[in-house]
């Protein structure tokens, strides 16, 4: 169990595996402060409408299940592309929560762009040609937003002198690219490198720091066809829940966790 006066943000946590680390954050007995932003996604044949209505909402369902449970949990709407979100998150969660200990960054700008000139994937999802503008989205979200919440976490931690500090981000793709999802899994390989320079460089101020690629993941948006695509390839193993997702973030959050830094973790 986790000190009670242990104060964690999880941004994107609204639906999906941000609000399932949330949860279990709460139920560790950490006061959580959940971001989110509310999205209005056009109708795509290839999407099911629950991953939609998932991107659309608030986080309140999320705060009363912490809360109901005797948890402390506060959300914030924050736009990650601005820059001045960072500050604004750590100012209200030293307010309402004390000094933050612990930094999930796992809200994501997602969408589906490619070199190729198909119009979808195949999955059926509509596809975008790569441009400044897919690239813009992504990146200050996925990339420059996790990296400024990165830095604001530590010169604040730094600053009071904290000694116990944990920050886990979460990614997807792999080494070799991402087809289909370009910009995506580029600037999530750009959040993984960021992560790990912060596991060396911030290991001195107790601070830990890894990435945690999850498998496919049922946050809403999969369908029929992606279920077809895992059964039929070895290398992914199984469709999982945000709340296995969650768990293994939740160890990391941990002091069970002590020496593990610095670490990109495959989930299978």
């Amino acid at each position: 169990m986790n000190s009670p006066t242990r104060a964690a943000i999880v941004t994107g946590a609204n639906h999906g595996i941000g609000a399932a680390t949330a949860v279990a954050l709460a139920e560790a007995g950490m006061r959580v402060l959940v971001t989110y932003l509310r999205l209005d996604d056009e109708p795509d044949p290839g999407t099911p409408e629950a991953y939609r209505r998932n991107r659309a909402g608030g986080a309140d369902a999320v705060v009363e299940r912490i809360r109901a449970a005797g948890g402390t949990a506060i959300a914030v709407e924050a736009d990650l592309s601005d820059v001045d979100t960072p500050a604004r998150l750590f100012d209200t969660a030293e307010r309402e929560l004390g000094g933050v200990d612990v930094l999930v960054n796992n809200a994501s700008f997602w969408l589906a762009d490619t070199f190729k000139p198909d119009a979808t994937d195949r999955f059926g999802r509509s596809l975008d040609r790569i441009s400044a503008g897919t690239f813009e989205r992504q990146f200050a979200v996925d990339a420059r937003g996790g990296a400024l919440m990165i830095a604001e976490f530590a010169a604040r931690f730094v600053a009071r002198g904290g000694d116990w500090g944990r920050i886990v981000s979460l990614t997807s793709g792999a080494g070799n690219g991402f087809p289909e999802e370009v910009s995506y899994g580029a600037a999530k390989a750009a959040l993984v490198d960021y992560t790990l320079s912060a596991g060396a460089e911030l290991a001195a101020h107790g601070i830990t720091a890894n990435a945690v690629h999850p498998p496919v993941t049922d946050t809403g948006w999969v369908n029929d066809e992606v279920r077809e695509h895992v059964r039929a390839n070895p290398a992914l193993y199984r469709v999982a829940t945000p709340e296995q997702v969650a768990a293994v973030i939740a160890y990391l959050a941990s002091p069970a966790a002590d020496l593990v830094t610095g670490n990109v973790i495959h989930l299978r």
